[in-house]
Formats: C-alpha cells, structure tokens, sequence
C-alpha cells in the first residue's frame, strides 16, 4: 500500500511510518510548490504526530544525465529541507480533540508556529503549512496485488477493492514559494520525506521517494536467490535517500533485478531484456529514490512518473512530473513494469481514493469520523486464490 507498513519497523511506531509523499505545482497559486508527507496509515480521530520525531522534506535540484540504457539523474549537493517538529499533545477546555502544536524550520532558516488540525493553516510571506487528521487520499486494489504474486499472474478484476476505503492519515501540507525559498534552483528538483528521530543521536526511521518501491517492488523475497531469507525492507529505509551506502547496495540490486524480472514476465513476454551481467534496465533508475518535479510546468493531476518516462525514451517530459494527489499511481507502475508502455495499460480496477482530493489549500479533504478497522477488513478479505476465482 505505496508506504503504508512498509516493514517491521514501520508498523511497530505508526507515528513514524510514512504513507505518501506527494510533490506538485500548486494548481492554485501559480509559482508555489506543493510538498504533502502522510503519516500514521489507519489514524483514528485523536492520533497525534510523535513529539520524538523529526518529519522532513528533503529538495535537491538535479540535473539529465545524457540518455543511453541506463539514463540518471544527478543531484546537486545543495539541499533545501522542511522540518516539522510537535509538542506534546495537549487538551484544551471544551475541545473534544486534543490539539498539538508545531514548528517548521524552512530553508532560509525562518520558524513557522502552527496547530494541527486548523484548516486556515499558517501563513507567511514564503510558506503556509497545514498539519493534521485528513483522509487518505491513496487507493489501491491490495487483494490484486498479492493474488497477482501469489499465482503469478496478473489478478487483477475489472472492479477492484480498494482496502484503504474510509481510512485517515496524519498529514504535513506545505505550500512554497518557489522563487523566495529555491533562488536559481532548479528547475527539476529531487525530493524525498523522512522521519527522524530528534535527541542528541538522530536516526531515519522512513524515508520515502517513489510509491510502492517498498511493499511492491522490494517486497516480495522468493524471487531473489541471493536474499530470499532477508527482509530488506528495514534495511532500505536506514539509507540516506540522496547518498546509498555501499554495503547493502548489492542486496537491493539482487532483489530488484530478480523482482522487476518476475514483473516483466506477467504478460508472457520480455520488454526489458537485462544487460550481460543481469541488470534489469530499471534497477539503477529505482535506485535513485526520490520524486523528481519540474518547477516550472504547469500543474497536471496526471503527471507521476512522466520525466523518468522521458528520459527512458529519450522524448521531452509533457508535464511537471513529480506526484499529484489523485494520480493513479498503481495502474501507471504495473503498466512500467509489465510491458514498458509497449501493451495495454495494465489496471487494478480503483480510480480514485474514498473523495478525490481537492484543487485549493489544504488539498486533502476533510476526515472519515468513523473509520473502519482496517485489520479486520484485511483478515475478512479473500484470499489470492479466492480473489483470483472471483
């Protein structure tokens, strides 16, 4: 589910496990840059953010690496971060919610206060921030998925089931402007969102890029024959998402290269023969984790993955790229990794979350008041043979 439990870690302190990230030109302000981090999947009205951890936005702007069968992205070693910090929750008289409060440090050092779940948000010159309980806008047909593993083979219905139906997450919305906050910067940024720990010895609990590089593309370990017994998923949100360390490279390289072949085999046939030593053509392009946008396009809901699709084919991005709300992220990413575009698009049967996201500040709409139990719908769902038979 894009990030949602994405390994034991992860599930073990939900206040820390990121959902989404998601990266676009404001549809509203032209000139402004959307950064929205979702946390906490299947938060329950009076979840609150971790006063021990650090949520952060990470930018770097980045450059084309001349396209060939393993194009790049390089990134320049100047960043520009966004970090959230919470208080302790507290409860004010005659509130049935309790309320937090918060800081942002910006790139250019300024200190934003807000409370979450205050729909205005608050508002500078450069920066207007929400932060609270909003509905999750993914959607995902998650019984297709693992009947697809499962059987090997694709298992998807023409009506899918989207487990995160009615569910809510914690979320961080920041609006930038552009031209105060990155200079000269630009105009292709890459970014990612971690959460840390704060205290005298900081350490990256998540982070986040591309959706589904974890529960869908690392994930699944009876494909790889050299780590078939690791979970590597712990092990992959450690990295730095700008700087991979080299001694476990090795491991996601096996595991990608074993899993994106088991995908480009789903329709029987091959669209990314590997290179001589086995490297699938996508390995090092997934490797390089983060959302790239362009912040001087226009904004498009249909933009996900669109300047990684040039670049691949050598063509000129059409859109701003990075991540909107309602892109249906699931359909795009089977369809890469099945047939390379060269098919029919591969669909999981869900086309939009429980309401679609909004167009104006905060984007995110309001929460579901009585969420269902997300545990007991996945326990009461079928099984992949069951949903395979459907």
């Amino acid at each position: 589910m894009s990030d949602h439990f994405s390994g034991p870690r992860a599930i073990a302190g939900p206040a820390a496990d990121i959902a989404d990230l998601y990266v676009f030109p404001s549809p509203e302000h032209p000139g402004r840059l959307v950064l929205v981090m979702t946390v906490f999947p299947a938060a329950v009205p009076g979840a609150h953010f971790s006063e021990a951890i650090a949520y952060r936005f990470r930018l770097r702007p980045v450059t084309v690496t001349p396209t060939g069968t393993s194009p790049r992205f390089e990134f320049s070693q100047t960043e520009y971060a966004f970090t959230c910090t919470f208080a302790a929750p507290e409860q004010p008289d005659g509130h049935k919610a309790p309320a937090q409060a918060g800081t942002c440090l910006t790139p250019t050092g300024e200190v934003i206060s807000f409370q979450t779940n205050d729909g205005r948000g608050a508002e500078t010159n450069t920066v207007r921030i929400f932060a609270g309980l909003r509905l999750d806008p993914f959607f995902i047909d998650l019984p297709g998925v693992l009947a697809t593993e499962k059987l090997r083979q694709l298992a998807f219905k023409a009506k899918g089931n989207n487990v995160l139906e009615g569910q809510n997450v914690l979320s961080i919305v920041l609006e930038a402007e552009i031209a105060a906050l990155f200079g000269a910067g630009g105009p292709l940024f890459a970014v990612a969102a971690e959460t840390v720990t704060t205290g005298k010895l900081p350490i990256r609990i998540e982070r986040v890029g591309r959706p589904e590089i974890k529960n869908v593309v690392l994930s699944s370990k009876e494909f790889d024959p050299v780590n078939r017994a690791l979970e590597i998923r712990d092990l992959y949100n450690l990295e730095d998402p700008f700087h991979l360390g080299r001694d476990y490279a090795g491991a996601y390289r096996a595991r990608l290269n074993a899993n994106l072949a088991f995908f480009d085999n789903l329709d029987g046939k091959i669209d990314w023969p590997p290179d001589e030593q086995g490297q699938h053509p996508l390995t090092e392009l997934l490797l390089a984790d983060y959302l790239v946008v362009n912040v001087s396009r226009p904004y498009s809901d249909d933009s996900y993955f669109e300047i990684e699709r040039a670049l691949l084919t050598g063509s000129s991005p059409q859109t701003c790229g990075g991540r909107s709300l309602n892109d249906d992220i699931v359909d795009k990413l089977y369809t890469l990794l099945v047939n390379g575009g060269n098919g029919p698009a591969v669909r999981d049967g869900v086309d939009q979350a429980t309401r679609p996201a909004g167009h104006t500040f905060p984007y995110l709409v309001d929460p579901n008041p009585n969420p269902p139990d997300l545990r007991a719908k996945a326990a009461a769902a079928p099984t992949p043979a069951q949903e395979a038979e459907r």
